[in-house]
């Protein structure tokens, strides 16, 4: 059986840096950050009182009060990022198979915000079980997929995945895998998250997850910096429609890019941090290489992990050495958690969609905010501080996950 080939037709994004994807891509060559203090809640009492909230987003243009009281800000955020991805692949009643169309959405934290607030609303008014008939289907990880399928009749394949931080990046690996092996046409892949709460904000922090650069907030997400205290957390949403090259072609869909391979792998080391030397880093990123069929040296770009966190920040960029040794300084690297904060499950597919868009625009957006190196940190072409225009033709994609877990997706120019 010939596998399908697989490629990008639409892209949506809900971000700190930007509600769509025009204005999150220039915010990111820009160099924005969308770090601030946390307005959310009041976190006075918190270590960490800074986060990468949305900005100027009302969910009332998207929803009314009756379906507001139905979703979860993390499947508030997923559909909105989903409407935008289908509008921009033109995808239609006539030009496509609802059958064939499906949905694979992932997020680490699912509805915590509601999860969090049934709590306190019980904690708080004498224990009586007077819980909301919707409190179960807003909280449910896997709701967002159920959505996103209902609000389109997509009636293909439909699940969420769960893989913490990696979450829509494997949800973009099975949806490309369900294409090329044609059990779909079309796939729409990604994820959402809406943690910034006072149990997301406190069980982060208390774990010292979190940079506690309170008083400087905009620079507090230091990728790659000797100065990292901590990852800064963010929230929103990432999409990306996946569809076989035939019947995008057919259809005369415009084309962002190919994705031609993915890597999944395991550290099988510890609950929360990275292998020190990157194994599992480098067995992800030298599958998602070789299923492309592609050489090592054909890599031009890695848009990293990267969280500004201590131990991460240095496995990642020795596991990128390890694998590609010299040509491993010839790679243009960057981090646009720099930026937009950490994502945790909707991270991956919003990063993919940045490196899809650094081949489609030939730059590469920067890591900002780095003042000092770290010499435990091999000096590798970062993109510190200011982008860079430069000829992408392949590139990877990289998210990893607490209890271990490795994707990498591979994207090539079309």
């Amino acid at each position: 059986m010939a596998l399908k080939r697989v490629v990008v037709t639409g892209l949506g994004a809900l971000t700190p840096v930007g509600n769509t994807v025009p204005s999150m891509w220039e915010g990111m060559v820009d160099g924005v950050s969308g770090v601030g203090a946390i307005t959310r809640f009041d976190a006075a009492e918190f270590k960490c009182r800074i986060a990468a909230e949305l900005k100027e987003f009302d969910p009332f243009q998207f929803f009314d009060k009756k379906e507001m009281r139905l979703l979860d800000g993390y499947t508030v955020y997923g559909l909105v990022a989903v409407d935008e991805a289908l509008r921009d692949a033109g995808l239609t009643d006539t030009n496509t198979d609802k059958t064939r169309t499906g949905v694979i959405w992932g997020s680490g934290m699912g509805g915590v915000t509601s999860l969090q607030d049934e709590i306190i609303e019980y904690a708080t008014h004498g224990r009586i079980p007077r819980f909301s008939p919707y409190w179960v289907p807003k909280v449910i990880v896997d709701i967002c997929a159920g959505q996103i399928a209902i609000r389109h009749g997509l009636r293909g394949p439909n699940y969420c995945t769960a893989a913490a931080c990696a979450s829509s990046a494997a949800a973009i690996s099975d949806a490309f895998n369900l294409i090329r092996l044609g059990k779909a046409d079309v796939m729409v892949a990604g994820g959402s998250e809406c943690a910034v709460t006072e149990v997301g904000i406190g069980g982060f922090g208390n774990m010292r997850a979190l940079s506690t650069r309170n008083d400087d907030p905009k620079t507090a997400s230091r990728p790659f910096d000797r100065d990292r205290d901590g990852f800064v957390l963010g929230e929103g949403a990432g999409c990306i429609v996946l569809e076989s090259l035939e019947h995008a072609s057919a259809r005369g869909a415009n084309i962002y890019a190919e994705i031609t391979g993915t890597g999944l792998s395991a550290d099988a080391y510890h609950i929360t941090a990275s292998h020190p030397d990157g194994m599992g880093v480098i067995e992800a990123m030298r599958q998602a290489i070789e299923e492309s069929g592609m050489e090592l040296t054909d890599v031009d770009h890695i848009n990293t992990h990267g969280t500004s966190t201590p131990i991460g920040d240095i496995s990642e960029p020795k596991a990128i050495l390890g694998l590609f040794g010299d040509h491993a300084y010839r790679i243009a690297i960057n981090s646009t958690k720099s930026m937009t904060g950490h994502l945790l499950g909707a991270a991956g597919a919003v990063e993919a969609i940045a490196t899809i868009l650094t081949i489609k625009n030939g730059i590469v957006p920067p890591t900002i905010n780095h003042f000092n190196d770290d010499p435990q940190i091999p000096a590798l072409d970062f993109t510190f501080n200011k982008m860079q225009k430069r000829n992408v033709d392949f590139a990877l994609s990289n998210a990893f996950g607490f209890g271990g877990h490795n994707v990498c997706l591979a994207f090539r120019k079309i």
